[in-house]
C-alpha cells in the first residue's frame, strides 16, 4: 500500500515555505485518494518559480521536476545543480518528479536531456530564487546585497557573522510572487533564464564531484515504493486477452466461460479484456475466455530466418542523404580498390525485468492514472484520447518501475487500466504477462546496412558510401501521446500514423567524396503488430553504428592501416580524436594490421577492437577485449576501457555508473537479445526464448576515463556509450578469430556457424 501524503499547499502551509508567485494547485504526491488527486486540475504556469522551487521554513528545499529517473541516479544530479546553486547541503533537497499535476512537462526521460536540459532549467530556477532569497535577507539584515553570503542556507553577513538568517526564517509561512523567464516551449527544449546568472565551474563545490545517489538506500533496504506493487482500495486487477496470431481480432466471445472465476469481460470494438477481484482470478480468467477469432492468413509477411532478406528486397518508402559530397558512385566505381559490406541487427524487446504495469481510476469527476512510463506527461493526453475526454481532466502520476530505456510497454499498459477502468466504473489495475511483454512490447529496429568503399594505390580513401536500410523507428511515437501510438488505441480502431524515420552514423571521419543514406521501408504489419517498432535505448544508434565501425575496421585493413591509426587520419573533431587517443592509450592498444598474429593456445582465442561515435554533443570511444572460445561458441568480453566526453560532468559516481549500465545494456543486445517470430506471431515468449545478459557473462572490468569540458555544459550520458559496443565487440571477435561476424546477436550457433566456415 502507498502511504498517502500531504498536498502540496498543505505541506508548504505546515512549515512555511517560500512559493514565488502562484498558488500550486491541491494535490498529493503519492496517494491512495483518488478524490485527493482528481483535486489537482489547475494547471502549473512555468513563468512562475514556484512552479519549479519551494523553500520551506525548516531550511529544506523541493525541486519540482517534470521528467523522471529510471534508476541511474538522475534525480540525483538534480539535486545537486539545485543544491550548487542555492548553497545548500544536497540532503537538505528533495525531488518531486513526473506528477502532471505538481511538475511542468519537460518532456520525460528522453534523449538524455536529463541533467543536458531540464537540468539546466532547474539551474536557473535555484539560481533565480537564490536571488530572491538573498533581496529577502538584504532587507531583513539592512545589508547590501553584495555583503552578504550564504552557508548551507543560513545568509551571513561577510563582515560580521553574528548576523545571520535562514532561508526558513525569511519565509515563515508567507507566499511570495516571482516570475521567470521562459521560452514558452513545453517539453525537452523548455528553457529558463534567472535574471542573476548561475554560477560559473571555477565556483563549483558540489558539481563534479562525486555524491550518493538517494534513491539506493530505498532500494537496498526495500523502503522504497514500486509502481507495480501499488493497491488502491476497491481495486479491481484486469488482465488483457490477445489473439493467437496478429491482425486476428475477436468475433464471438463466451462470457459465462469465466463465471466460475466471478470475472467481468470487457469487450470494445477490437479491445478485449477482463477484470477481477483477486488476481489470480483475473489471470485464470484470461487464459480460459472462450474467445472465436478472425481467421486472417499470416500478417507478418516474413520469418526470423528471413527478415534480412525481406529487408533487402522491400520497397523503399522514404530515402534521404543526409550528407553528400561528391561523386561517390564515380570515385568507388574509379578506384583501384574498392570493398564493400552488409551488416544485419535484429528486432529486439526492451524486455523489462516487469512488463506493463497501470492502475487507472475513471470516474465522472476525472481520471487519475498512475504510471511507470518514462514520459508520464505524455501520458496524460494519450489516456485522454483513448477515452474521448478533455485532456485536463486526466492526471498521471509516475511511480518507479522495472526501468524503461525507451518506448516500452508501459504506455500501453497505463492505456489498457485506463480503458477497463471507464468500463466498470472502479479502479483497475493491468499487469501484462511475461509472454506479453516480449511479444507485444514495442521493438526495437531490424536493418541492414550497407558499406562501399573506395581506395587508390597509396590505401587513400576516395569514395565512401553507408547506407541504412530499416524498419522505422517512428513506427510509433516516441511517447504514448495519442491513441494511434497506443496497442489500446489500436484495438480501439484508431489507426496509427506511421512515420519513415532513421538514424545515420554521427561522427567527424572526413573522406574525399562520402555519401550517408537512409532508406525506410513500411511496417510488417500496420495496427496493433507484435512487432510495431519504436524507440529503444539510443533509438538506432547500435545499430547503425555497428555496421558503421564494423565497416571502418574492415576499410582500414584494405588501406593496411591499423584501426586506430586509421580512424585518427579521417577524424576532424578534436573531441572525436582525444577519446579514440585516450581509449588506445589506457587499454595499451598495440598497433598492427590485420588480426591478432598470437591470439592464444587452444580453444580459447583473444582479441581487442575498438569503436567510437558522436551522439549529438557526447562523444565515446571504447576498446573491447574478448575471448571466443572455439569449441563452444561463447564470447565473453573481458574488459571495456571507455573514453566519454560528456561535457560538464555533475555527479562523477552517477555518470559513471550511467556508462557502466548502458555498455551491460549494449553488451546483452549484442550477445543475446533477438526476437524471434514466424509469419503468425512472435515465438519469443520468456527468458529462455528472448534471453538476456547474466551475471557470468558480465565483464571483469569496466574502465572509465572522462574527458571533462565544463565550458559546455552538461551534455548527457544515459545513451551516448550504447551504440560504440557492438562494433567493438565485433572488431574484437575478427582480431581474435580472423572471422567477420557480420550479422547480430553473437550467438554461440552463429559464432561456431562462422567460424566452421573460415
Amino acid at each position: 500500500m502507498i502511504n498517502p501524503s500531504l498536498a502540496r499547499r498543505d505541506l508548504l502551509k505546515a512549515g512555511g515555505a517560500l512559493v514565488v508567485a502562484f498558488a500550486v494547485p491541491a494535490g498529493i504526491l503519492e496517494t491512495t485518494d483518488p478524490a485527493a488527486a482528481r483535486a489537482t486540475n489547475r494547471p502549473l504556469d512555468p513563468a512562475s518559480l514556484d512552479s519549479w522551487i519551494a523553500v520551506s521554513s525548516d531550511n529544506t528545499v523541493t525541486v519540482y521536476w517534470g521528467k523522471m529517473d529510471m534508476g541511474q541516479g538522475t534525480d540525483t544530479g538534480i539535486a545537486i545543480m539545485a543544491a550548487e546553486e542555492l548553497d545548500v547541503g544536497i540532503d537538505r533537497v528533495n525531488v518531486i518528479q513526473g506528477d502532471t499535476a505538481l511538475t511542468v512537462d519537460q518532456g520525460g526521460a528522453s534523449g538524455s536531456t536529463g541533467v543536458q536540459e531540464s537540468g539546466v532549467a532547474i539551474r536557473n530556477a535555484a539560481a533565480e530564487a537564490r536571488r530572491v532569497l538573498m533581496d529577502m535577507a538584504a532587507k531583513k539584515l539592512e545589508l547590501p546585497a553584495d555583503a552578504l553570503t550564504v552557508k548551507d542556507g543560513t545568509v551571513v553577513a561577510v563582515a560580521d557573522a553574528s548576523k545571520s538568517v535562514t532561508y526558513g526564517e525569511l519565509v515563515g509561512n508567507r507566499y511570495f510572487s516571482s516570475t521567470i523567464q521562459w521560452n514558452g516551449k513545453y517539453g525537452n527544449s523548455l528553457t529558463l533564464k534567472s535574471k542573476f546568472p548561475p554560477k560559473s565551474p571555477d565556483q563549483y563545490t558540489l558539481v563534479g564531484t562525486e555524491v550518493p545517489r538517494k534513491d539506493v538506500p530505498g532500494k537496498v533496504m526495500a523502503t522504497r515504493s514500486y509502481a507495480h506493487h501499488m493497491v488502491l482500495p476497491g481495486m479491481l486487477h484486469g488482465r488483457m486477452v490477445r489473439p493467437p496470431v496478429a491482425g486476428a481480432v475477436p468475433v464471438e466471445v463466451d462470457t459465462a466461460s469465466v463465471a466460475p472465476f466471478a470475472a467481468q469481460v470487457v469487450w470494445k470494438d477490437h479491445f478485449l479484456g477482463v477484470v477481477a477481484e483477486e488476481e489470480w482470478d483475473a489471470i485464470r480468467a484470461s487464459q480460459e475466455l472462450k474467445v472465436t477469432w478472425s481467421d486472417p492468413s499470416p500478417q507478418l509477411k516474413t520469418t526470423t530466418s528471413g527478415l534480412h532478406d525481406y529487408i533487402r528486397g522491400a520497397k523503399v518508402m522514404s530515402e534521404k542523404h543526409t550528407t553528400e559530397d561528391g561523386d561517390v558512385d564515380g570515385a568507388i566505381k574509379g578506384a583501384p580498390k574498392q570493398i564493400t559490406a552488409q551488416y544485419e541487427w535484429p528486432f529486439q524487446s526492451h524486455s523489462r525485468m516487469a512488463p506493463a504495469f497501470g492502475l487507472a481510476d475513471v470516474t465522472r469527476d476525472g481520471v487519475t492514472v498512475w504510471t511507470d512510463s518514462q514520459k508520464p506527461h505524455s501520458v496524460r493526453p494519450g489516456v485522454a484520447d483513448v477515452l474521448g475526454i478533455p485532456e485536463e481532466n486526466v492526471r498521471a502520476i509516475w511511480m518507479p518501475g522495472p526501468g524503461s530505456y525507451g518506448r516500452s510497454d508501459a504506455d500501453d499498459g497505463a492505456a489498457d487500466a485506463a480503458v477497463l477502468s471507464a468500463a466498470v466504473g472502479r479502479p483497475v489495475r493491468v499487469q501484462w504477462m511475461r509472454h506479453e511483454g516480449i511479444a507485444w512490447d514495442p521493438k526495437g529496429v531490424a536493418a541492414v546496412t550497407t558499406g562501399r568503399a573506395g581506395l587508390d594505390a597509396d590505401g587513400n580513401v576516395v569514395g565512401y558510401n553507408f547506407t541504412i536500410k530499416a524498419f522505422s523507428r517512428s513506427n510509433m511515437r516516441s511517447r504514448g501521446d495519442e491513441a494511434g501510438s497506443l496497442l489500446a488505441g489500436h484495438l480501439l480502431e484508431r489507426k496509427p500514423e506511421n512515420g519513415y524515420a532513421s538514424r545515420s552514423p554521427e561522427q567527424s571521419y572526413k573522406f574525399a567524396t562520402m555519401r550517408y543514406t537512409e532508406q525506410v521501408i513500411d511496417p510488417l504489419l500496420l495496427t496493433a503488430s507484435p512487432l510495431r517498432t519504436a524507440h529503444m535505448r539510443d533509438p538506432m544508434g547500435p545499430e547503425v553504428h555497428f555496421g558503421q565501425e564494423s565497416f571502418i575496421d574492415e576499410v582500414a585493413l584494405a588501406a593496411n592501416m591499423d584501426p586506430v591509426a586509421f580512424r585518427l587520419k579521417y577524424l576532424t573533431d578534436p573531441r572525436d580524436i582525444a577519446v579514440v587517443e585516450t581509449a588506445a592509450k589506457a587499454a595499451k592498444w598495440q598497433t598492427r594490421v590485420g588480426p591478432n598474429p598470437d591470439p592464444g593456445e587452444g580453444d580459447i582465442l583473444k582479441g581487442r577492437g575498438i569503436a567510437y561515435a558522436q551522439r549529438g554533443g557526447p562523444v565515446n570511444a571504447v576498446v573491447a577485449e574478448v575471448e571466443v572460445n572455439r569449441k563452444t561458441g561463447r564470447v565473453w568480453v573481458r574488459k571495456f576501457t571507455v573514453a566519454a566526453d560528456h561535457g560538464q560532468v555533475i555527479n562523477a559516481r552517477a555518470i559513471r555508473s550511467t556508462i557502466e549500465g548502458s555498455v551491460m545494456m549494449a553488451l546483452s543486445r549484442t550477445l543475446f537479445e533477438e526476437v524471434d517470430f514466424d509469419e503468425a506471431m512472435v515465438r519469443s515468449h520468456d527468458w529462455d526464448s528472448y534471453p538476456i545478459m547474466e551475471m557470468q557473462d558480465i565483464p571483469e572490468e569496466v574502465e572509465i576515463h572522462l574527458i571533462e569540458h565544463p565550458e559546455l555544459g552538461p551534455l548527457g550520458a544515459g545513451e551516448s556509450s550504447t551504440r560504440i559496443v557492438p562494433g567493438a565487440v565485433a572488431n574484437a571477435f575478427f582480431d581474435a578469430t580472423g572471422v567477420r561476424l557480420r550479422k547480430m546477436p553473437m550467438t554461440p550457433d552463429r559464432v561456431l556457424a562462422a567460424l566452421g566456415k573460415a
